[in-house]
């Protein structure tokens, strides 16, 4: 009888420390895949902002495109417009680049025709803002650059 109660008092506690041990692997592993999935939302967001700054970007520059204002003197800046959600801001911008000959075969009036070809560089800023006014590591900023030129009337420098 002795020997039983001394077999018990040495195993007396030893399921209670392995479930422990046990329960501390679970919460480790449990933290570690809860850190995984808040950066994984947290880079899907980033990228998110990203591709609406893009997108915003990409309609700067249509809209600048189509409003025709190509000024041959200097930078033709256009209005800043923000989307009606308010988390899109879109800057706009048109600069006279260069002026060159047009070749005789690329025109059907051919060089020395008072035509020429006028280079202009479009430039669109958009910041896509999660809180606007309140700048957070959340927010993005996207500039797209199109080169075109258009044809028209020669200047008397060429």
């Amino acid at each position: 009888m002795m020997n039983k109660l001394i077999q018990r008092k040495q195993q007396d506690g030893a399921a209670l420390v392995v479930g422990l041990i046990l329960l501390v692997v679970i919460t480790v592993l449990a933290i570690s895949g809860m850190n995984t999935s808040t950066t994984g939302l947290a880079m899907a967001r980033n990228d998110q902002n990203y591709e609406n700054a893009f997108q915003a970007a990409e309609t700067g520059l249509e809209q600048a495109l189509s409003q025709g204002s190509f000024n041959t003197v200097g930078e033709t800046i256009l209005d800043t417009f923000v989307y009606p959600a308010g988390h899109e801001e879109v800057s706009p911008k048109i600069a006279f680049e260069d002026e060159t000959m047009v070749p005789d075969k690329a025109f059907s009036l051919g060089s020395g025709s008072g035509i020429s070809a006028l280079h202009f560089l479009a430039t669109s800023e958009a910041k896509s803002m999660r809180s606007p006014g309140t700048p957070t590591d959340r927010d993005a900023t996207a500039v797209h650059t199109q080169a075109f030129y258009v044809v028209g009337p020669q200047s008397s420098t060429l």
